[in-house]
């Protein structure tokens, strides 16, 4: 029988959308795991420049930091014949690239929020950041109630900004914040005596410190005025992957390894100019390491 021609072509384009879907949810199909078997190879997404978390040492593009060895143990865990390849991604695209199956996991600092939960999935906490701040050592301040009335630092369109204001509302109390355009500028603001505190997320704070030209005329100090789980991100609606990524990670905490990574990252002497970050694990996270969960960034609202 003779088809039109039409008819003909409408078919072959049916045919072919067909093939399409079909191959598209084949591939959706396919877990985490079965890809990495298959290709022999994992695609972890790092920073180029968040130490500790995640950064690059020198022109050699060798990936290091606590998230990236959290990385690598763990895939060396459940997945060890597979070679390990890095990609430098950015805040703003790691969940795209996971999201359309580039990245087989992040391995940066990304927070876990509801939102974000919306489009890929979380591993198990493995960092909380928290909202503090850094003054001079000799400048007496050791609690947010001694900052009333005082000049207090914060970088433009930081958490840390709303926070403070926050806290002024919830205390009736007032400070006089200082908006830096940068964190650098935020920080010379404190380090030249016109404000007496500069507030920031933790580990922000101590990378900055730890470059300074005095580390040891600084420290972190005062409770936290919020609080951000940080964790590692991989493929929605893959459960297998993540119930082996967790399991890999409870084993780590359960063991004691996680803790002495996170030391190898915080507490001692870091690359490049192999200096201290000096930040011991928080309350938050030591509790984290007790009792594992994922819970996103609205559970741990104050």
């Amino acid at each position: 029988m003779h088809i039109p021609f039409k008819t003909a072509a409408t078919t072959a384009i049916a045919t072919a959308m067909l093939a399409f879907a079909f191959g598209a949810a084949a591939q959706t199909a396919t877990g985490t795991l079965d890809k990495i078997k298959a290709s022999g190879k994992v695609v972890l997404g790092v920073r180029e420049a968040s130490p500790p978390m995640a950064y690059m040492l020198g022109a050699g593009e060798k990936y290091v930091g606590y998230h990236v060895e959290l990385c690598e143990r763990v895939l060396k865990d459940i997945a060890p014949q597979a070679r390990l390849e890095y990609m430098a991604v950015t805040a703003q695209n790691t969940i795209p690239l996971v999201q359309n199956g580039t990245l087989d996991i992040g391995c940066g600092p990304t927070t876990n929020n509801t939102a974000r939960q919306q489009q890929v999935a979380f591993a198990l906490t493995t960092y909380v950041s928290e909202v503090r701040m850094a003054t001079k050592v000799d400048s007496g301040i050791t609690t947010l109630d001694q900052l009333a009335g005082r000049n207090v630092s914060a970088s433009t369109g930081t958490t840390a900004v709303q926070l403070l204001r926050k806290r002024e509302r919830a205390q009736n109390v007032s400070y006089n914040t200082m908006l830096g355009k940068d964190h650098l500028e935020s920080f010379l603001l404190m380090e030249s005596g016109r404000a007496d505190a500069f507030v920031l997320d933790d580990n922000l704070l101590a990378g900055i410190i730890a470059n300074s030209k005095s580390p040891a005329s600084y420290r972190i100090v005062g409770e936290a005025l919020g609080s951000e789980p940080i964790a590692l991100l991989f493929r929605k609606d893959d459960p297998a992957f993540k119930t082996a990524v967790d399991d890999s990670l409870r084993r780590m905490m359960k063991s004691g390894d996680l803790e002495k990574i996170y030391t190898k990252w915080f507490v001692a002497a870091i690359p490049p100019k192999n200096t201290s970050l000096n930040l011991p694990m928080s309350p938050a996270l030591k509790q984290l390491m007790a009792e594992p969960n994922d819970k996103p960034l609205e559970a741990y609202a104050k």
